[in-house]
């Protein structure tokens, strides 16, 4: 319960988490390359870039990793690679394909966890790794992987999601954290079934028609992820941080911080939200409405007594500085 929280020193301390400064790199980046206006051909902000194919989308993805992340849990690092971009895809509604690595190492025996890692990841998901890029002489171990997917017509994006809306998060707690990492596994050690029939569930509400707006949860955590989620579709919203789930024993304020290897937000329509419940809940995963989306591009957390704080508000300032209208990017 948030009851007894200082919620705007709450608000502050997620406003200032290490994922969202990572996240708030990203605007100088998209300014520098042009790559702000959501009017463009294949806007910038999703989980993936989608690339109009037929009477579908390719979807196109990478994820690199910390250095100190690879040297502390190698093997991990490898499973993340793969696990990682599938969730990408599977936030936009669509399929796996193929993944390719680029991994740096200082010699093959310190490349060998890492390649287990990615080679059990692909075997339990299902999705071959197709080529890539090998370094085993490097000063030090990096790793960077990507994906391609494949989506029907009705995608999952970030720049979908509109005032009234219903925000839904679906997060697996059936894991653990990797002390001493806010890395949230529910990943390894379970049948590669179940893993593959979870991540289908995102596609399947894209094809149904049942959502249209969708956000892999990152690094951010889940309110971080949500901010990401708002200003690219330019909407508002609060968030109640009680009805966010969470493991009965992990503190709220750590698990804002989580990161879980399966957790999505959803923008739905309040007629389909309780058929997109129905369908996480019937394979075990946590569920719930956590908020609600409005006109306002300010983004609030609201505590139990029923307090709000800001969290974001875009209309002083990006975050990823995506989804813009071309007349926002002047700044």
């Amino acid at each position: 319960m948030t009851a007894g929280f200082d919620l705007q020193a709450l608000a502050g301390q997620i406003r200032d988490a290490r994922g969202v400064a990572h996240k708030r790199d990203i605007d100088a980046v998209v300014a520098r390359l042009g790559l702000t206006s959501r009017r463009a051909a294949v806007p910038v902000g999703d989980d993936c870039a989608a690339l109009p194919d037929g009477d579908g989308h390719l979807l196109f993805a990478i994820e690199g990793f910390l250095d100190s992340f690879v040297a502390a849990d190698p093997y991990f690092a490898g499973y993340c690679g793969v696990m990682v971009n599938l969730s990408d895809i599977a936030a936009m509604g669509g399929r796996p394909l193929a993944v390719v690595d680029a991994l740096w190492s200082r010699d093959a025996a310190a490349a060998d966890p890492i390649l287990a890692g990615l080679s059990d990841a692909a075997t339990l998901y299902g999705v071959p790794i197709v080529g890539g890029h090998t370094n085993t002489r490097a000063q030090a171990g990096n790793l960077a992987v990507a994906v391609l997917g494949r989506a029907g017509p009705r995608l999952l994006t970030s720049f979908d999601a509109a005032p009234g809306d219903d925000l839904v998060a679906a997060i697996d707690l059936r894991g653990r954290f990797r002390e001493p990492y806010p890395y949230w596994d529910a990943s390894t050690g379970t049948a590669g079934e179940r893993l593959r029939g979870d991540l289908a569930l995102l596609p399947g509400l894209a094809e149904d028609g049942l959502c249209r707006a969708a956000k892999d949860i990152s690094m951010a955590g889940v309110v971080g992820t949500a901010l990401m989620l708002l200003e690219c579709s330019k909407v508002g919203g609060v968030i109640d941080l009680d009805a966010i789930p969470r493991p009965a024993d992990i503190p709220l304020a750590r698990w804002l911080n989580a990161f879980p290897s399966f957790g999505y937000l959803l923008s739905v329509r309040p007629e389909r939200t309780a058929a997109v419940r129905a369908r996480f809940a019937e394979r075990g995963i946590a569920v719930a409405m956590v908020g609600q989306l409005d006109a306002s591009r300010v983004a609030r957390v609201r505590d139990a007594p029923g307090e709000e704080a800001v969290v974001w508000d875009f209309s002083i300032g990006p975050l990823i500085g995506c989804g813009q209208d071309d007349k926002d990017a002047v700044r």
